[in-house]
Formats: structure tokens, sequence, C-alpha cells
């Protein structure tokens, strides 16, 4: 009898712009066999399930019993009582940034899927964009953070404040960053085009020292999405659409062989672009979920690493109100 394991079967509950991203790749995977897509549009879904030829549904129930695993591709209201529907039935879950609309909801779940010995993952793409592996590897011990992620008006997510939508993203990648507790938050922010916050200011100083300013906006008339690092003698700057890194370092003549050579005998900042071998961090991220289950390890952006951006997204958004 062959010894090969079955394919993990798996559902994806939500199918809009981003959900139909993940039935595509999941149909790609050859390590998984996707099962069927649910969306409360029947249109949708039905639409959906033609491309990958699967079954449509407009119960996310109704895959219970037929799947291992589901993504959870649905607006940030309703991610609490699905995934907690689906630990409960045994599933292992993929859910969305936010993870949920509370701490409390956040908990639970973290604690359902521990008593099941399930996994839970939250959707926090970036972790699995190339350049940022790559920004992993090189920074050490940072001082000063600075984001900019700005976009042009969406058309969904606006239930959702811009730190919850867009900031997060950066709230996490700066939270792996630095493994310290934060110290304090000061934030400005306000509704543009929404009843919702659509533009933010915030400054996150840790009990290390190092300080975040952070800005997010969707009312921009461009997109843009960088990050920058700065620690001793090291500069690194991270463009997250590009997936291009670059780094400048103060180099001392006997360390600047691998650099253009300099006939001074003085220190010089040296600059170089990273090679980075580009793909889609969706992909990875998926791939990544699959193996996590596979073979039982804890993912990379785990439902406590998911917890701890929604906790500061929380805390800004109280710093705001009470600005």
């Amino acid at each position: 009898m062959s010894g090969a394991k079955q394919p993990l079967r798996i559902g994806v509950i939500g199918v809009g712009h981003l959900g139909r991203h993940h039935a595509r790749i999941y149909s790609e995977l050859e390590t998984c066999q996707l099962i069927g897509v649910v969306d409360i549009d029947r249109i949708r879904a039905r639409e959906i399930a033609q491309i990958y030829k699967v079954k449509a549904y407009q119960n996310y129930q109704d895959l219970f019993g037929q799947v291992d695993a589901v993504s959870i591709v649905v607006p940030t209201l309703e991610h609490y009582r699905i995934a907690k529907d689906c630990l409960e039935a045994g599933i292992h879950v993929l859910i969305e940034k936010p993870m949920t609309r509370t701490l409390q909801e956040a908990n639970e779940l973290i604690d359902l899927a521990t008593a099941k010995n399930l996994i839970l993952q939250v959707g926090h793409l970036e972790r699995f964009n190339p350049a940022v592996q790559a920004l992993h590897q090189l920074a050490k011990d940072p001082k000063f953070i600075e984001s900019y992620r700005i976009s042009h008006f969406p058309d969904r997510s606006t239930d959702i404040d811009v730190i919850m939508d867009l900031m997060i993203h950066d709230i996490d990648i700066i939270l792996s960053l630095v493994p310290s507790p934060v110290k304090h938050i000061q934030a400005v922010g306000i509704p543009v085009l929404t009843s919702n916050i659509d533009i933010a200011n915030v400054r996150v100083q840790f009990e290390s020292g190092c300080v975040a300013n952070m800005t997010a906006s969707r009312v921009s008339l461009k997109q843009e999405r960088k990050l920058r690092i700065f620690q001793k003698e090291r500069y690194l700057s991270l463009d997250y659409q590009a997936q291009e890194l670059i780094l400048a370092e103060l180099k001392y003549p006997e360390a600047l062989s691998t650099y253009e050579k300099s006939t001074s005998d003085r220190p010089e900042i040296a600059v170089r672009k990273i090679e980075i071998t580009k793909g889609e961090p969706l992909r990875m991220e998926l791939e990544s979920f699959v193996g996590c289950i596979t073979h039982k390890k804890k993912p990379l952006v785990s439902g406590e690493a998911g917890r701890r951006a929604l906790e500061v997204a929380v805390e800004i958004l109280e710093s705001i109100k009470n600005a």
C-alpha cells in the first residue's frame, strides 16, 4: 500500500475580492484539495465555484464533515462567530486580519484552538512578503522605525477604521521586529470620506527605547507602502509593493571588499540593493498554513501574534478617541 498522504481538504468562506484568490491558490496547490466555496451571495458563490470546478454553498456549516481546514475571508464583524463554529467542528482555521473585533473574542478563539489542538493562523500576509523576510535577517535592535501605507479610497473594508484595515499590517511587522512591550502610544486620526477613521498617524514608544512612527491613509491619490528602519550604523528601506530592500550601512576600509573600493581611510556609507527572490505573498501564506497543519507546526502568524497586533490597534483607537 502507498504511504502517500491524502491532500488536505479545504474550503473558502467568503469569495469576494480577496477570497477568490484564496480559492485560486488552493485549487493550484498539490498538497490540498479545494472542496467548496461559500458566500452569502449565491450568484458569486456559483461563479467562483464554476471556475474552480467545486461546490458552491451559502451556509458555511455545509462544509462541516467535508473539510479539514478553511480560510475565513468575510467582514471582520463575522470573524469570531464563523471561526468559533469551525474550530468547534474540529476544523483548522486561517482567519483574515484583523482576527476579531475585540480582544475577548481573540482570547476565546486562541483558547478554543489550543483545547482542540487545531491550527489557528491569522492572515497578516505581509509577513510572507519576500522583502520582509529578508528584512528580518538584517534588522537587529532597531532604534527608529517609520512606516507609510497609503492607498486610493477602497470599495471594501470601509466598515472598519484605517487602523484595522491598513495600519494593522505595519503594526504586526513592527511588533515582530521589536521584541519589547509597548510603553506609550500617541495617535491622531480623522474620518474623511466615511464615518470611520480614514487617515491616521501614530507614534509608538517601546520599553526598549525604540520608537515607531506609522502613517496610514485610504484617502490618497496614489498607493505607496514603505517601511524604513534605523539602527546603529545601518539603515534599511523596504518597498512592500516592489518587494525591494535597500541597505545602507557604515563601512570601514577593511570591510569594503564587497563594495566599491575607496582610497580614503575614513569610513563611508555603502549602499546596496538586497537580492530578493520575488513571489506572491498570499501563495506563500497559504502554503505555510497547509504545511503547518500537515507537519503540526506553529504558524508564523499564530493566533497569539494576531491578538498582539489587535491589542495595539485597539490601544491606538482608544488614544485617538481620547485625544
